[in-house]
């Protein structure tokens, strides 16, 4: 099935407003439907396309890319091998796993400049220094960074488009609608946090209606993301930090700990393990930061961090990775917020993504408490002037004691408070109360 997906408008507005100065890349990870949407895009939007998938392609056409002197024979040749005809300005040329022949990557600056086509790439663990060391990245590029489906895109997959607009007229003016509406929609995002936004297994569970094949199809998903990891960095290393991701949450310490999963390494060696899996788009960097304020990147602390898994769906299949599948007994629990266990890292996990989907960098900050304990604040927006600390409760509990000792240590640099929770949406003081599907309006 193909889904509706926001990246579309970004590859609209790219055509219409650049009208082909520039390919554009949509890079992201594995599964997230990239190569999907790019030819319904081409095919809705262009006369013709040819669709280079790099996976598949035979040596002739990897061949083409060689000899760049004669772009006349290139085109030809292209036409021939895949039966279609182009058309000048009318027509696009898709580059499909474009890191699996870095010389047609290469070739988009020549590409771009002869000026006949429009080009559009996509690719997955693109950035990674081993795809691109041997040649010269074109300046003709913009890049996209395609997600997992956010919580919007969920509900359309669900066949409701309203429930999200409702959201932010509620939201933006404060309108508490009561905890039995919010019960109900915290459990239509129980089940996004557990089907997740990878378009495969949203297909599965509208098929089947069941979370255990569900579950199937995400174990797919990060077998694959283990083949890459393993292929990347034989040692395996790269693979036990993932796998580890949900261990290290639940642990509830201020950041993640490499050296416990994967034993002593050379800094430079962390640094090149940190970087793969940090740009594979299957992860989600969560950085602390030294001096809250606005720019927080000049106060990026690269040793601190805390580590997410880009889809929260995955996540819960990789909580439960030691059993052979996850049964429907335990999404069952999860989906009516029964299970016994304390779920806040899994929650938290969700907001990271829901943030990211919105556009927003990961930060978080940590200060003392007394001599052994410390406060934290789970996230860290910059708006404006100003900064938004967000703590991230799992369950109804409306104390919020971090948040408080941080807005009395920094009172000049709050915009807004928010403790997000699992009911409905109130005021409590300076605090804004907000029921966990409202992250994206922050």
């Amino acid at each position: 099935m193909v889904f509706k997906r926001k990246i579309y408008q970004q590859l609209l507005d790219w055509k219409e407003n650049v009208k082909g100065r520039t390919a554009i890349l949509v890079e992201g990870a594995r599964r997230v439907g990239k190569s999907t949407i790019v030819e319904m895009f081409a095919r809705q939007e262009y006369e013709s396309y040819i669709l280079i998938d790099f996976n598949k392609a035979d040596q002739e056409t990897l061949d083409l890319w060689n000899n760049l002197n004669d772009l006349n024979i290139i085109f030809l040749k292209l036409q021939q091998i895949y039966h279609v005809t182009l058309h000048k300005r009318k027509s696009v040329i898709i580059f499909d796993e474009v890191q699996k022949c870095p010389l047609a990557r290469q070739a988009i600056k020549y590409l771009v400049q002869d000026g006949r086509y429009d080009y559009i790439e996509t690719g997955s663990l693109i950035s990674i220094r081993k795809n691109t060391q041997n040649i010269t990245i074109p300046s003709e590029e913009d890049r996209i960074t395609m997600y997992p489906m956010d919580f919007e895109e969920f509900r359309w997959a669900m066949g409701d488009e309203s429930t999200i607009p409702l959201f932010k007229q509620q939201f933006e003016n404060l309108i508490s609608l009561g905890d039995n509406i919010a019960r109900t929609k915290m459990r239509e995002l129980r089940l996004y946090m557990l089907v997740g936004g990878m378009p495969q297994a949203v297909d599965t569970y509208l098929e089947t209606n069941n979370l255990s094949i569900v579950d199937k199809t995400k174990r797919g998903i990060i077998m694959l993301y283990l083949e890459d990891f393993q292929k990347l960095d034989t040692t395996g290393n790269a693979e036990r930090l993932f796998l580890n991701i949900p261990s290290q949450l639940s642990l509830n310490t201020s950041r993640y700990q490499p050296y416990t999963v994967i034993g002593q390494q050379s800094e430079t060696k962390m640094v090149e393990l940190l970087q793969s899996l940090e740009q594979s788009k299957t992860t989600l960097f969560c950085y602390h930061c030294t001096d809250p304020n606005v720019g927080m990147s000049l106060n990026r602390d690269m040793s601190r961090y805390k580590m997410f898994v880009a889809d929260t769906g995955l996540f819960v299949t990789l909580a439960f990775w030691d059993k052979q599948y996850t049964d429907n007994v335990i999404y069952d629990k999860l989906l009516t917020d029964k299970l016994e266990a304390n779920l806040g890292y899994l929650y938290e996990n969700l907001v990271a993504q829901m943030l990211t989907a919105a556009g927003n960098e990961l930060y978080y900050y940590t200060f003392p408490k007394d001599d052994k304990h410390n406060y934290e604040i789970d996230f860290l927006l910059s708006r404006g002037n100003k900064v938004c600390p967000i703590e991230v409760k799992s369950s109804g509990y409306k104390t919020h004691a971090s948040l408080d000792a941080f807005c009395k240590k920094y009172p000049s640099r709050i915009k807004n408070r928010y403790l997000l929770y699992t009911k409905d949406l109130r005021k409590d003081g300076e605090t804004i109360l907000a029921p966990m599907y409202f992250t994206p309006f922050l």
